[in-house]
């Protein structure tokens, strides 16, 4: 009887041994499922957002001066920061912009997502070959370079653009001048909620061939360009975005 007595005492502090290291396993895994990687070699420091709009003229209609096609263009900047607490060396291998997924459609419009373009001249091009399928990749290099799709190795910044094109057409004889920026698309039939769309992306940050990856989601344009015509906007509280590493 001692001897069973003996056993049972055993097998209850083992049970207990393995209930304690699998509530603390769980407890882990919750914990970083909440609050991701705590001590990155580069986080994102930064997600600047500048909104406009321009018209692309079409073909001439008689008597008019004005025959405008309008796009909407929201200039996308992401910003890399070295973690200067992070004692081991470390390199950015690459930093990827996926999965671009409209959340909430434009009443007007279509949106597309396009690259840098490698032209002279603009960062970017209304020009189907600069458009983004499904990934966009910098590569890590020595100075960060939009136009050649690389970014600096030891933080820097990536750039996209989300546009709602052929939002709206401008004809009209009526104005000597028109201004290329957000109160071109004041003068159609075009209100701020016609414009307004959502979208969500993924965001991964290769450091030393460990992917670190998390989901950005962004209401877009930002400010009232019909009435400001341009609007740059900084978002730099980012603790609701959560890295975590991937295979």
């Amino acid at each position: 009887m001692d001897i069973d007595k003996e056993e049972k005492i055993k097998r209850s502090i083992a049970c207990i041994i393995l209930a304690i290291i699998v509530s603390v396993v769980l407890m882990i895994v919750i914990k970083y499922q909440v609050d991701g990687e705590t001590n990155m070699p580069f986080s994102l420091k930064k997600i600047t957002i500048i909104s406009t709009a321009e018209g692309t003229a079409l073909e001439n209609i008689e008597d008019m001066r004005w025959n405008e096609q309008i796009n909407q263009s929201n200039d996308i900047y992401l910003f890399i920061d070295k973690n200067e607490d992070y004692k081991k060396n470390a390199v950015i291998d690459n930093a990827v912009i996926e999965n671009v997924k409209i959340l909430k459609s434009p009443n007007k419009g279509t949106v597309k997502t396009y690259m840098p373009s490698s032209n002279d001249g603009r960062i970017f091009e209304y020009n189907d070959r600069f458009l983004v399928d499904n990934s966009l990749t910098y590569k890590g290099a020595k100075v960060s370079n939009e136009k050649t799709l690389e970014v600096c190795n030891q933080g820097g910044r990536v750039a996209i653009r989300i546009a709602n094109v052929n939002l709206a057409t401008y004809t009209s004889n009526d104005d000597e001048q028109i201004n290329h920026d957000g109160t071109l698309i004041a003068k159609t039939e075009t209100t701020n909620e016609d414009i307004q769309f959502s979208v969500g992306f993924d965001f991964i940050i290769s450091i030393n061939n460990i992917k670190y990856k998390t989901n950005i989601k962004l209401d877009l344009p930002k400010g009232n360009i019909l009435k400001d015509g341009r609007t740059q906007i900084e978002l730099t509280d980012l603790d609701d975005l959560v890295f975590k590493r991937i295979n």
